[in-house]
């Protein structure tokens, strides 16, 4: 079957399907699926906008909320993870994935589907050291701080992927694997974007959760986005047995979603003729999830994963097929994801403009999940331990009552508004993306519909190499990375604010300093779209 894989969407739903119907009527081809690998901003209405992590020029309501509300339907299948440029408050509603709009499902913090029997798994957000051991606490409305770490990536959810024994088609992650750009077109690209080249020489750029990923589960395809620019690579797998047979990785990075960009790509990929059209729950990932669900945190604290290492009586929570044919069972052998999505907010109307506030929501496809395999929600989680907090710290806040009516001042709440004062225009999450020199193509294909260039993914992908022992990443690159990625981002300790938990649960019924020398990597929110108004004016 063809499935088409787009990059960073931004919002741009119109615009990305157009460009699938221009690729029919030249090409005559229609995919069958389409992939987005990230900051998809589904973006329902103006608390949603509240709720990225961006300066307010750039909080756009852009066209999702026509697929939301139903005034348009996505033409094909589209399969989503998050990024760093979302509406965390939107996505949070659904941890274990679920449907944003028909036809548009999210693949949660984590999670593995099945589509023709094509295996589809992904993991949302982007890898922080010093939020990856940290649980799923954040809930709107967002502080200064929460707004970002929201989408930061988690240990729980890189232990769950790491679970899975059977073999992954597709998956896809926002960020790169670290070290993969070891194995395709280096030179070109430390042209194209010379910025990178003291992380890529020093071996710190991109995603070591996601590396970790990528030797555990070798899938045929992996798919990125984030550092706006096309890139393929070719990785060979080591083998672990001489019975094992040898496996590699085909690569790509796609460009945003942006006129004249290579955004998007289309690939074959082999499918079972026999399955149906219905995406469906993977039967392992299943399993896993009810396997793990005690080991769901919703803390700030720091914790580590099992290790078979003394300190922890199980750590292996691979599932045996026995409890793959449980789940079987418990479904009746019907693996098809039913089509429940449920409005959970108000949607955008450009006639009447509304001040909405963000709320914590929890949406009735969690329930439904959560109560048909047992289990945990997490936003349900959320809301008990903030509960809890309020009965423990009434007294500490009556003395801290008293103690600001003695000094006369107090620090309000910062509730997060839709002006840029909420946000410090330095964000530790962006990278400077300077566009440096033409939009030559890192991956030797063509993207870009044209009649005389269809695409073809095969020729992306020329060298082959063997990944060395040296560049494997191991858990602990997490722990040391640590105070790096602390002085990368200008953050000398981590601010922890204590508002904006007051607003009560709406449960919904129903249905990242350049010099004159090379630009070095740039971690503001303003620069990530430095380039796109003059892209957009070409």
């Amino acid at each position: 079957m063809k499935v088409a894989v787009a990059g960073c969407c931004h919002g741009a739903l119109d615009k990305m399907y157009e460009t699938l119907e221009l690729l029919q009527r030249r090409h005559n081809v229609r995919p069958d699926l389409l992939l987005c690998c990230g900051d998809f901003q589904a973006v329902r209405n103006e608390a949603d906008l509240r709720c990225m992590a961006v300066p307010a020029k750039y909080r756009h309501m852009q066209t999702f909320y026509r697929y939301y509300s139903g005034e348009k339907k996505a033409p094909v299948l589209t399969v989503f993870i998050g990024g760093n440029h979302e509406a965390s408050n939107h996505l949070q509603e659904l941890p274990y994935g679920g449907w944003v709009a028909p036809n548009i499902y999210y693949l949660g913090y984590a999670g593995v589907v099945r589509f023709r029997g094509v295996r589809i798994g992904g993991i949302s957000g982007i890898f922080k050291s010093h939020d990856y051991r940290k649980g799923h606490f954040e809930c709107p409305p967002y502080n200064q701080q929460t707004i970002r770490s929201a989408y930061h990536v988690r240990n729980i959810e890189v232990f769950k992927l790491k679970q899975l024994k059977r073999p992954i088609d597709i998956f896809m992650s926002h960020d790169w694997p670290r070290s993969i750009y070891h194995y395709g077109n280096k030179k070109q690209l430390l042209k194209m974007k010379s910025f990178f080249r003291q992380e890529v020489e020093s071996n710190t750029l991109g995603s070591p959760a996601a590396s970790e990923l990528l030797q555990h589960l070798k899938p045929t395809y992996w798919f990125s986005a984030h550092l706006h620019v096309k890139f393929a690579a070719f990785m060979q797998h080591q083998t672990n047995s001489k019975d094992e047979l040898p496996k590699a990785t085909k690569f790509l990075a796609l460009d945003k979603c942006l006129p004249h960009r290579d955004f998007l790509q289309i690939i074959d990929v082999d499918h079972d003729p026999s399955a149906g059209d219905s995406l469906e729950y993977d039967a392992e990932w299943i399993a896993v999830l009810k396997a793990t669900n005690s080991l769901v945190n919703v803390t700030q604290a720091s914790w580590t994963m099992p290790e078979n290492n003394g300190l922890h009586a199980k750590w292996d929570y691979s599932v045996t097929e026995k409890a793959i044919k449980e789940v079987l069972e418990e479904l009746n052998h019907d693996l098809k994801i039913p089509c429940n999505f449920t409005l959970t907010a108000a949607c955008y109307d450009p006639s009447k403009p509304q001040k909405v506030q963000p709320v914590h929501t929890i949406n009735p496809q969690t329930t439904e999940f959560c109560a048909q395999f047992g289990l945990t929600d997490i936003n349900n989680r959320i809301q008990q331990a903030k509960e809890e907090a309020s009965v423990q710290g009434e007294h500490e806040e009556e003395e801290e009552e008293e103690e600001v009516d003695s000094t006369g001042s107090a620090e309000e709440p910062s509730e997060y508004n839709t002006d840029n004062s909420g946000l410090s225009s330095i964000n530790p999450d962006e990278i400077m993306l300077d566009e440096e020199g033409g939009d030559e193509d890192l991956s030797t294909c063509s993207v870009d519909p044209s009649p005389d260039h269809p695409p073809d993914f095969s020729t992306s992908f020329s060298d082959i190499r063997i990944m060395p022992d040296s560049m494997a990443v191991s858990s602990d690159d997490a722990t040391d990375s640590t105070n790096e990625e602390l002085e990368k981002s200008g953050a000398s300790k981590h601010v922890e604010e204590k508002s904006l938990n007051e607003r009560p649960l709406k449960r919904i019924g129903g249905n990242e300093n350049g010099n004159s020398g090379i630009k070095k990597i740039k971690r503001r929110n303003q620069a990530i779209y430095a380039a796109e108004d003059k892209d957009k004016t070409e």
